[in-house]
């Protein structure tokens, strides 16, 4: 019998872009992660963000799942003001059984203050993280999912070029209030490697829009 194959921790660099800097989750990121928290809970129905007192636990959370290699997180952080306003992670890697080579990942656990929404910040954090999926580790297939009943984040998962799958349901936890410990129907989507390009393509072009509204404020 051939002996396992040892999988290697799934190491996120820091992804750099325009907007946005994407780190590796750490607890010299909580003071900054409260407070985004805490600017406007009124959009956070169905993602999983942190009270302001909670946030050393969530990092603790992420940071024992990063140690199990089921999740790579992330703070993102405003270019311009150089504070953590969001995280986000990729999770659940897949890999070949016989030598380990991952060919598929989801990006999620994504939030971000009130303030940061519609900044184009999430755009190009999408962007940088499919990146280096597809270019860096060489992966043939990028999931996202999302609450079914959350409008707001199918259109935006939409926007990014990720074909809509089906709805799955009872497939994963509920983040909504008063739904603990209930199971959610998660609408899925994906871009193969195939759809790659085609998605930069269409990422590039907001990115450029964004960076024109930018320029003439």
């Amino acid at each position: 019998m051939g002996s396992a194959v040892e999988v290697p921790l799934l190491e996120g660099p820091v992804l750099e872009g325009e907007f946005v800097r994407l780190e590796p989750l750490g607890h010299h990121h909580a003071a900054d992660l409260a407070r985004a928290a805490e600017e406007d809970r009124g959009g956070y129905g169905f993602t999983w963000v942190p009270e302001a007192g909670d946030v050393s636990a969530y990092v603790d959370t992420q940071l024992a799942r990063r140690a199990a290699g089921r999740v790579t997180p992330y703070a993102q952080l405003d270019r311009v003001s150089g504070r953590a306003v969001g995280a986000t992670a990729f999770l659940d890697p897949r890999r070949h059984p016989d030598d380990g080579t991952l060919f598929a990942i989801e990006v999620g656990f994504t939030w971000l203050a009130a303030s940061a929404q519609g900044s184009g910040l999430n755009t190009e954090a999408k962007y940088l993280l499919f990146r280096h999926a597809f270019e860096v580790w060489g992966v043939s297939r990028l999931d996202l999912k999302t609450d079914a009943r959350n409008g707001r984040s199918r259109a935006a998962i939409a926007r990014t070029g990720a074909a809509f799958e089906g709805v799955l349901r009872n497939w994963s936890r509920s983040w909504a209030p008063g739904e603990e410990g209930r199971l959610r129907d998660s609408a899925i989507f994906s871009i193969t490697r195939e759809e790659w390009p085609t998605c930069r393509e269409t990422l590039e072009r907001r990115l450029a829009d964004l960076r024109t509204a930018r320029s003439h404020r």
